[in-house]
C-alpha cells in the first residue's frame, strides 16, 4: 500500500523535478543571450559566462534531484548501473562548472 503510494508520488515528482531543470536552462540561456546582445550595443560590459554556468548549474542541481529520486524506483542492477552513470556524470559536470565559477571569479577579482 505505502509502496503503491510512494511509487505513485514519485512517478509525478520525477518529471516536475527534471521540467525544472530544463525551465532553468532555458530561462537562464535567454536571459544572457539577451545581457550578451544588449551589452553589444551599448557597450557594457556584463559577465555572460557566469551567468549561463551559474543557470547550468543550478539545473544540474534539480537533475540530480530527479535522479536520486528515481533511486527509490529501481527494480533491478541493470538499471542500478545506469542510473549509477548519470548519477556521476552528472555531479562531474556540476564540479566542472563550479570550478569554471570560481576560476572566472577570481579571475575577475585579480
Amino acid at each position: 500500500m505505502l509502496e503503491h503510494i510512494v511509487e505513485t508520488f514519485l512517478k509525478i515528482l520525477i518529471p516536475i523535478c527534471e521540467m525544472m531543470g530544463i525551465c532553468i536552462v532555458a530561462v537562464s540561456a535567454l536571459s544572457s543571450f539577451w545581457k550578451y546582445v544588449r551589452g553589444l550595443i551599448t557597450h557594457t560590459p556584463y559577465n555572460v559566462k557566469f551567468e549561463l554556468a551559474n543557470g547550468l548549474a543550478l539545473s544540474l542541481e534539480f537533475k540530480m534531484a530527479a535522479e536520486i529520486l528515481k533511486t527509490v524506483l529501481i527494480r533491478d542492477f541493470e538499471e542500478l548501473t545506469v542510473l549509477g552513470a548519470v548519477i556521476i556524470l552528472r555531479a562531474l559536470l556540476s564540479f566542472l562548472i563550479h570550478f569554471e565559477m570560481k576560476h572566472m571569479e577570481h579571475k575577475n577579482n585579480s
